[in-house]
């Protein structure tokens, strides 16, 4: 999570700065992917297979201290600080906002259900689903452009994808999102804003989130939890989210309430969620439980409290076993990353709504990446021709970082950053303002706060009039 800024300080030059060698790859690996460098293969029954790996593997950044870089930074906006790209995975933020869609079949799920609980429960697994490809991704993916788009089409997942950065200072990433089959409509805005606290970079969510189910003519709302990434300065760099998601079905009056649980001083609570769903009158009527990183289950209400209750005092006679220097020495160990070795405890009768994928088996490699983020900077055989101009598969400091040419991919990187700055020092001197192309500033139809809404006619593909940002 996180923005680069275009205003350069001079003070770290990414172009002459020595990258560190390359891990090596698995020897096995080219056998799996069989083609790189955007080929791809076609199976049998006709779909598209995409690729498994990247064309390069990820550096070693134990040569790097983040420190270095942030220990002037604290307290300040972050986005008003420049990044090196060491510190980057190869991902434009407008990719990975598309990640989102990479647990589209809970849309479909929420859409095929008659009953509007089972079509929440769907919604609110998806709300979490959402932040579960984070995990472990310490990196930082690279800030977009003022203009810059992605666009992604998966027939075979039944979606189309499209975002464009709309606003740099503040930094502003809106996207739209549609169903093949006409069911389902997905949009909004994001502007993370980024804190540096000494010991911790935070992310704390701004913008709305908005998923329309056509057929049942429902709008649900909501707002994502703050990220945090902990051992900045020394330590291995560790990832949470946390905070109260309220999801709002503006036709029914339902509402989800997810308490995404901060790990706590013994890391008993880490990646913990909690909640409840709840009707027009506030009568609960199931319980949310699980781990944004592992799964997510619903119950009853009666069940869920009669299963904590016992629970707790189940709690209570272990506590009385503890010697104070075993607290003593989980508090010694409390700054580090909590080692929870326990998963997520099933309550009898639970209904399973969302289980995570499973990374590919190189996955660490490839900057801890799901196999969904492995395809999103793909660039196919013909498909220069037909995307915009300005989309992130095109950005040059992108692909040379994927390829593994980083020092071509940091001088890219500087350039792209000095012409944006050009570029917006001459509109100021023709006092010209800028033009976002395929969103404007509106109200959310549902929650009457300020967003970002798609203006429509992306896919007519007529770019002749985008900008060159690249």
């Amino acid at each position: 999570t996180g923005f680069d800024s275009d205003n350069s300080s001079g003070e770290f030059s990414e172009a002459n700065h020595k990258v560190p060698e390359m891990l090596d790859l698995d020897p096995h690996q080219s056998s799996r992917t069989g083609k790189h460098n955007g080929e791809t293969e076609i199976q049998e029954n006709g779909i598209k297979r995409h690729r498994t790996s990247l064309p390069a593997p990820m550096f070693s950044r134990s040569d790097f201290s983040v420190w270095s870089i942030l220990k002037k930074c604290i307290g300040l906006e972050l986005s008003k600080i420049t990044m090196p790209i060491v510190f980057n995975e190869p991902l434009s933020f407008l990719q990975r906002i598309t990640e989102y869609m990479e647990h589209i079949y809970l849309i479909n799920r929420a859409c095929s259900h008659a009953d509007p609980l089972e079509r929440m429960q769907a919604v609110a697994a998806f709300a979490v689903s959402a932040v579960a490809s984070q995990w472990e991704r310490t990196g930082k993916p690279f800030n977009p452009l003022l203009g810059e788009t992605y666009e992604l089409t998966r027939e075979d997942l039944g979606f189309r994808f499209i975002s464009e950065q709309v606003s740099h200072h503040p930094p502003i990433s809106a996207f739209y999102s549609e169903g093949l089959n006409k069911d389902f409509i997905f949009h909004g805005s994001i502007y993370p804003k980024l804190k540096f606290w000494g010991k911790s970079i935070e992310a704390e969510p701004r913008g709305t989130i908005t998923l329309e189910l056509l057929k049942h003519n429902e709008a649900y709302t909501w707002t994502n939890p703050t990220c945090c990434v902990h051992n900045v300065i020394i330590g291995k760099l560790w990832l949470e989210q946390y905070g109260v998601v309220e999801i709002v079905n503006h036709s029914t009056g339902d509402k989800c309430v997810l308490n995404f649980k901060p790990c706590g001083l013994f890391g008993k609570e880490l990646h913990r969620v909690e909640g409840y769903i709840q009707d027009k009158h506030r009568k609960k009527l199931c319980v949310i439980y699980g781990k944004w990183t592992e799964c997510l289950w619903c119950t009853d209400p009666t069940t869920y409290e009669t299963y904590k209750k016992s629970e707790k005092r189940g709690s209570e006679q272990k506590k009385k076993s503890v010697s104070e220097d075993d607290i003593k020495s989980e508090n010694d160990e409390a700054d580090d990353m909590p080692e929870v070795q326990d998963t997520v405890q099933f309550i009898p009768g639970s209904k399973l709504l969302w289980r995570i994928n499973c990374r590919p088996p190189n996955s660490s490699q490839m900057y801890n990446f799901t196999s969904f983020a492995v395809s999103l900077n793909e660039l196919e055989k013909g498909m220069e021709a037909i995307l915009a101009p300005t989309d992130c598969r095109l950005r040059p400091d992108i692909r040379n970082m994927e390829n593994g040419n980083m020092d071509v991919a940091s001088k890219e990187k500087e350039r792209l950053e000095e012409k944006q700055r050009a570029a917006r020092k001459e509109r100021a001197k023709d006092e010209v303002e800028w033009h976002t192309r395929w969103f404007h500033q509106g109200t959310n139809p549902y929650t009457g706060t300020p967003d970002w809404l798609y203006s429509g006619g992306y896919f007519d593909r007529n770019f002749s009039d985008c900008p060159d940002i690249y």
